[in-house]
């Protein structure tokens, strides 16, 4: 029997494939891109329209050979490669090894993996895309051009194995230009005033201190603040105002790339490089018993929000049979202005599928991301949450405090999911005490609290990924591995989830800013990244975008070559000794922060981990407690005479104080985003809450 060959990606997709298509269909694997830029050299022509020189990549000849060799034998050949614009390369780059007419209906697309959705798919061949293609070769060749003349720039005037990039680039530019803000940052002071208060039956409530005649005051002495006190003290406590109301809370939208990486690594502590390489998996099918494999989710490399009217229904039908028809509200969601919106949101691909049906099947953290894109889809589709609130004035002195609470009079979706910024929520639960205009109330006690402003936080990686899509910078799909590259490269160190530059990426940012201004400018790389969009839109010519960038960067790169002056990075020498060739060790840093390395390198291979002291003693030596590094880069809090003494604790020392109860090590930790201080030792129940400015 003649059979159709079906060239797809990877073996999992294949194999969940093939079983859908039956035997008229024989499905291999490329195994990702088969041709590719070569690595020793330039390749790209650009005297001659920047015409790449694709080659066969290394070690993909054995697979080149078999899809040819099946490809002979084949009445038809489909495409079936991701439906991106790398799918749609990998596609066009296979029809060029197989001798397949790009403008024949060769290419199938679908954004899940389930029988139904495969064979439809497989009635509707499509010709390739040749402006999707067009796209990602533009986007391939301005990374080359800048990875391949900027690079040895660097290599010549600051040191070996150094890279940049038009993404990653602006990415350290962003995490440096944080750190400057930090440390430029001057605190301001800031007073809060808190008024507790009783009705006459002694029911209490607290009001803070808001400003006189409408007019909110912003308190920054203590001057002011004693004045007010004062006028206060002895004044009655009125009610001047009360505004009941019903707020309704809609749910987030599903889950887009970059969403999916933010709230995962929030509420999972999954990096985005661990949450995509889950999600493919259960994108491209799981196992599940006698059903054989199946695809879980849809295609996880998406920027809209838009789901199908199929799953709108199975949402539906779901929610009413599980929680009631008052908990059903489907609806669309409006996407970014950037967003492609080929694909759908990253759903669940059968709603009714839920995560305790999957517990024996899928491994714990595939469930965890699993029940994550479950619960965010069917609360998207689910009914707001209502709240009672009461908002009430209460003058005194001449002032006005204010006083709020709210409670929640229908669950919603809240009773599936809720959005981890509303976790971090400072509002109070709890309705105020029945209150009437004109209304006396006692005042028990008042407290006035100083305040400084803080400097903006450090980025996360969580942060990081939502800037540069609210930017415009890059492709949610590939902040994966951008992360991942500035931190190989030394430029930045991730330190209890925050992420740090080096002195090297500081100084690196900073020659590139002097001498490549546009590379590193976020409105110019984010304007690069909209003519990629319009490439793909058909709507500008890929080479005109591209002869556009390379004038004034080669401009840039001559006057760089001439003018950057050769930067000497001195190592900080250590007072620790290698015992293998007797040299100072220095401090470097790597993916995972600094460590002592051998000056005597290459010669001498020596590494040691730099061990902070934690001012913490070790509860069963005495000796310090000094930070140490998983083999993931995972910090953790250890004895100093380790291996002798074993001790070891995830959570960072208290430094310089011990438990009052027992006297054991006290750790930090947080709670519904309050800072503990809690003993370590397992049979005594210590905690204090630490006051936290700001």
């Amino acid at each position: 029997m003649a059979q159709n060959l079906v060239i797809v990606e990877s073996p999992a997709k294949a194999k969940t494939i093939g079983k859908y298509l039956g035997r008229r269909y024989l499905v291999k694997a490329s195994i990702g891109h088969v041709r590719d830029l070569p690595k020793s050299q330039f390749a790209v022509d650009v005297d001659n329209g920047f015409t790449p020189k694709y080659i066969t990549i290394r070690g993909k000849g054995a697979v080149v050979k078999e899809l040819r060799d099946a490809a002979k034998k084949a009445n038809k050949i489909f495409l079936a490669t991701d439906p991106d614009r790398e799918g749609e390369a990998i596609s066009w780059h296979l029809a060029q090894v197989l001798d397949v007419d790009p403008i024949s209906p060769c290419r199938v697309t679908f954004n899940e993996i389930t029988k139904h959705t495969v064979q439809e798919a497989f009635k509707h061949p499509r010709p390739i895309d040749q402006d999707l293609v067009d796209a990602q070769q533009a986007r391939r060749i301005l990374d080359r051009i800048v990875g391949y003349r900027l690079s040895p720039l660097l290599w010549k005037k600051v040191k070996k194995g150094l890279s940049a990039g038009r993404v990653q680039s602006v990415a350290v530019r962003l995490i440096c230009d944080r750190e400057s803000e930090i440390q430029n940052f001057r605190p301001e002071e800031y007073w809060t005033i808190t008024a507790e208060l009783q009705t006459a039956t002694k029911e209490k409530l607290q009001a803070e201190f808001y400003g006189q005649a409408n007019k909110k005051l912003h308190l920054t002495n203590r001057e002011e603040v004693e004045r007010i006190l004062n006028s206060v003290r002895e004044s009655p406590f009125v009610v001047s105002s009360v505004r009941r109301s019903e707020r309704r809370r809609n749910p987030a939208a599903p889950f887009t790339t970059s969403t999916l990486q933010q709230e995962a690594s929030r509420r999972l502590g999954f990096t985005a490089k661990k949450t995509m390489r889950l999600a493919q998996t259960l994108y491209e099918g799981v196992t599940l018993g006698k059903e054989g494999a199946i695809g879980l989710i849809t295609y996880m490399r998406t920027d809209s929000t838009r789901v199908s009217p199929q799953a709108l229904d199975e949402a539906k039908a779901m929610i009413a049979e599980t929680y009631g028809e008052a908990y059903v509200q489907t609806r669309q969601y409006a996407g970014s202005k950037r967003a492609q919106d080929a694909h759908e949101a990253i759903r669940p691909t059968f709603p009714g599928r839920t995560p305790d049906m999957l517990k024996t099947f899928l491994g714990r953290e595939e469930l965890r991301l699993y029940r994550l894109i479950w619960d965010r889809f069917i609360a998207s589709q689910m009914a707001a949450a209502v709240y009672d609130t009461v908002a009430a004035e209460i003058d005194a002195g001449g002032y006005t405090f204010r006083a709020k609470g709210s409670e929640i009079k229908f669950q919603g979706f809240l009773l599936v999911y809720k959005d981890t910024k509303e976790d971090n929520s400072k509002e109070k639960d709890g309705l105020l005490p029945d209150l009437t205009v004109a209304q006396q109330l006692a005042l028990a006690r008042l407290t006035e609290k100083q305040h400084f402003t803080e400097p903006p936080a450090r980025y996360t990686e969580a942060a990081l990924v939502k800037t540069l899509e609210e930017l415009g910078i890059g492709r949610p799909s590939t902040y994966a591995s951008i992360i991942d590259t500035i931190q190989s490269r030394g430029y930045v160190v991730r330190e209890q989830k925050k992420f740090y530059p080096t002195e090297l990426g500081q100084i690196v940012v900073e020659l590139l800013k002097e001498f490549f201004s546009r590379i590193i400018d976020v409105e110019f790389t984010a304007s690069l990244e909209a003519q990629l969009d319009e490439i793909e839109d058909g709507k500008v010519e890929w080479v005109a975008v591209l002869e556009q960038f390379y004038g004034p960067f080669e401009q840039e790169l001559r006057h760089a070559e001439n003018e950057m002056q050769a930067v000497q990075i001195t190592p900080i020498e250590s007072d620790v000794v290698c015992e293998l060739c007797g040299r100072r060790m220095v401090q470097k840093t790597g993916r995972f922060g600094k460590f002592l390395a051998c000056p005597g390198f290459p010669e001498c291979r020596n590494t040691k981990p730099l061990l902070n002291d934690t001012g913490a003693k070790c509860p069963k030596c005495q000796n310090k407690l000094v930070e140490r590094r998983s083999k993931k880069g995972r910090l953790f809090y250890g004895c100093l005479s380790y291996p002798e003494c074993d001790f070891v604790i995830w959570n960072k020392p208290v430094p310089n104080k011990s438990c009052p109860v027992c006297g054991g090590l006290l750790v930090e930790k947080q709670s519904g985003g309050q800072k503990l201080h809690v003993c370590s030792n397992q049979e005594c129940r210590f905690e204090e809450r630490v006051e936290q400015d700001g």
